[in-house]
């Protein structure tokens, strides 16, 4: 979807659709296949489409029917898997037409998010320009309320005052010593808390109570898209975009089924016993699907969501093959979640115990895994903390071999990680399964939030700010709710698609039309939050050679490289280099040997902190010993694919053994042991 003419002005209605070649060069690629569907389609007596069976795949299916092939309809695959049996039984049960209530919210999805995306990041960064500089920014119709979502956390954190309070804690001498807290948990006042404190001294712990509770911990339910993207992001820090991708590429290999899906159910006709039989035929696999086929009733605990077009997501049974290191993770994910859903509930057994000192009480407390269920089939992804407790009886007198009061503060809220924010999206109806990971992706592209815990940047927040202050819709969930609210009657033909977007077009010129009258002061009020943005990304921390100014990451036009520099040049000129490639920002900390600030430098996805002294002490300590016992092993067969030998190398990060196949294999040996890659495919 593109203007009809092209303009950098706003507001722009008049779109069209057009090959993506031809407005975009990043689409180059996708001129061929357009012109090998050109070709085959003049020959062709019938037409069938096989897209992914959902709104989005339904719309490339009609944009290609109907913009590309010329025809007014053609037939329709449904299919979760790509395996050769469902393709066939998909090909045999086609329906005569497309699924044309999906065709139509889709394709009104695709023009009223361009309307929202293209109009409202021309009016922003066309106010930059008006206020004397260029900055590319962004807003669209879920874009904006998920960022206001960050704003309003950041702001709460900001506000937050923390309040001291003071808790009073004891260790009984049992067993390696058992932690137990007074009843109060929190005194507020700290001459109590010491009262308190005074009345126990001197006193022996004894036990008055002993409780134990038995309880069941119902195994899991399937995985939709936002459980698995939650869940891979606990356990591999995968962003849910990287997660959607993966899945993705597994999906289209023929191993997992259909990933953007909002369904926690798995019917009986993917044919459990099938599924399972065949990944017990997987060495890797065999001993926790032989315990889920050795059950009478293969009955899986579905959630409660459900997705009309397609099932919970499950592994095909098929064996993988040639996987990278990420899509074996996942993948192994996804199985043991799979299995884990067949299994017996866990037992888990709590102990609460509490104890007399000198008339105060205390509780301790400690939960533990009984039977583990479960658990023996979603290892090593089962994280639960395990307290084992010693056998303690009533009326039994234990030594206290500590007891202290510790002043302690109230905390912050947290703020969103990739994955609890994509939650609350969903929590909130903002956006689609499929489109929430590349709203995130999003907002860390234009620069409005950084680091994993999505720190707003001053420029995030100003952009909100402006939004809220000039035109709050832009922000309003219920605004982008009633949308989508609006393409499900679509869907269901309650709706016509013309009315819809006519709505939006008339709201949008009201928005506008108020944004250009403020456009200058608009346009000044986030320049000065991008420069504010800027200045925080480069400042690294104070001069450790001059003590008065500050080191910068600056950029040379004669080198076109980053460095590091004193702001107080040319009365001190200290600077440092950077590694090249690799992208850098400051770790908000000094070196510890040398006071030196450091930098965090982010290559092919590996984080690192660095001191950016070349002679810090602490990157001479050992380095010679390291280096003579990687020495000592070049020759070896290289543990990765046991056909090259291990050379000696120089990286970013130090020396390292690598594989003399490399690049076929990209085995590497350093300090933290040996790290294993798949060999890459050879080309076809």
């Amino acid at each position: 979807m593109t203007e009809k003419k092209k303009s950098f002005s706003y507001p722009s209605f008049d779109v069209e659709w057009r090959p993506a070649f031809e407005v975009d060069k990043k689409a180059a690629f996708t001129k061929k296949y357009v012109k090998a569907l050109e070709r085959l389609g003049k020959g062709a007596r019938a037409f069938t489409v096989a897209t992914d069976y959902d709104v989005e795949g339904e719309t490339i299916g009609y944009t290609i029917v109907t913009f590309l092939l010329g025809q007014k309809d053609a037939a329709r695959m449904k299919f979760s898997t790509v395996t050769k049996g469902e393709l066939r039984e998909a090909y045999v049960q086609k329906r005569p037409t497309l699924d044309w209530g999906q065709a139509k919210a889709g394709t009104t999805r695709h023009v009223i998010d361009w309307l929202y995306g293209i109009n409202l990041s021309r009016a922003l960064t066309l106010a930059v320009k008006r206020a004397g500089a260029f900055k590319l920014l962004s807003s669209g119709r879920v874009q904006g309320p998920a960022l206001k979502i960050l704003v309003e956390r950041e702001k709460s954190i900001a506000a937050f005052v923390p309040t001291p309070y003071w808790q009073v804690r004891i260790v009984v001498d049992k067993e390696g010593g058992v932690e137990a807290w007074h009843e109060k948990e929190r005194f507020l006042d700290e001459e109590e808390a010491k009262k308190t404190l005074s009345r126990c001294e001197g006193h022996d712990a004894a036990v008055s109570a002993v409780e134990r509770v038995t309880f069941r911990q119902e195994a899991p339910h399937p995985f939709d898209l936002s459980t698995l993207q939650a869940e891979a992001y606990r356990c591999f820090q995968f962003s849910p975009k990287r997660t959607l991708d993966i899945a993705q590429s597994l999906y289209t290999a023929g191993l997992t089924s259909y990933p953007r899906t909002s369904s926690q159910k798995l019917p009986e006709s993917i044919g459990f016993k099938r599924v399972v039989g065949l990944l017990e035929k997987q060495e890797r696999y065999a001993s926790i699907a032989g315990k889920v086929l050795a059950k009478k009733v293969l009955k899986p605990r579905n959630g409660k969501k459900s997705d009309p077009a397609h099932p919970a997501i499950y592994p095909t049974g098929e064996v993988p093959k040639g996987l990278r290191d990420d899509e074996l993770k996942l993948y192994d994910l996804i199985v043991k979640r799979f299995l884990a859903t067949f299994g017996d509930a866990a037992l888990r057994e709590t102990v609460n115990v509490v104890f007399l000192v000198g008339g105060e009480k205390f509780k301790a407390k400690g939960t533990k895994t009984v039977e583990r269920g479960w658990h023996e089939l979603y290892d090593p992804y089962v994280s639960l903390k395990e307290e084992e407790f010693p056998p303690l009886q009533e009326g039994e007198v234990l030594k206290v071999s500590l007891l202290e009061c510790l002043r302690k503060e109230t905390k912050p809220p947290k703020r969103f990680t990739p994955a609890s924010i994509i939650a609350e999206l969903e929590k909130r109806g903002l956006g689609t399964k499929a489109t929430r990971a590349d709203i995130v992706e999003s907002l860390y592209k234009r620069g409005y939030v950084v680091e994993k815990s999505m720190e707003v940047t001053p420029i995030g927040v100003k952009t909100v700010e402006t939004l809220e202050e000039r035109c709050p819709e832009i922000l309003d969930e219920h605004l982008t709710r009633e949308v989508e609210e609006e393409l499900e009657k679509i869907r269901e033909g309650k709706l016509e698609p013309e009315t819809v977007i006519e709505d939006v077009k008339e709201k949008l010129k009201k928005i506008l039309a108020h944004f250009k009258e403020h456009e200058q002061s608009i346009g000044k009020g986030l320049l000065e939050a991008e420069q504010v943005t800027k200045d925080a990304a480069a400042l690294l921390g104070p001069c450790p050679s001059c003590k008065k100014g500050s080191l910068r990451i600056l950029f040379s036009r004669k080198n076109k490289q980053y460095f590091v520099a004193c702001d107080a040049y040319p009365s001190c000129k200290q600077t440092y280099p950077l590694p090249k490639g690799g992208k850098v920002r400051p770790a908000g900390k000094q070196c510890s040997s040398c006071s030196t600030p450091m930098v965090k430098v982010t290559m092919r996805r590996k984080t690192q902190t660095l001191c950016l002294n070349p002679s810090c002490p602490a990157k001479s300590e050992g380095k010679e010993e390291y280096e003579e016992s990687l020495r000592a092993r070049v020759g070896e067969p290289c543990p990765s694919c046991g056909e090259g030998s291990l050379v000696l190398r120089k990286g970013m990060f130090g020396s390292f053994l690598g594989c003399s196949a490399y690049p076929k294999c990209k085995g590497v040996v350093a300090e933290n042991g040996v790290k294993k890659k798949e060999e890459k495919k050879e080309k076809e």
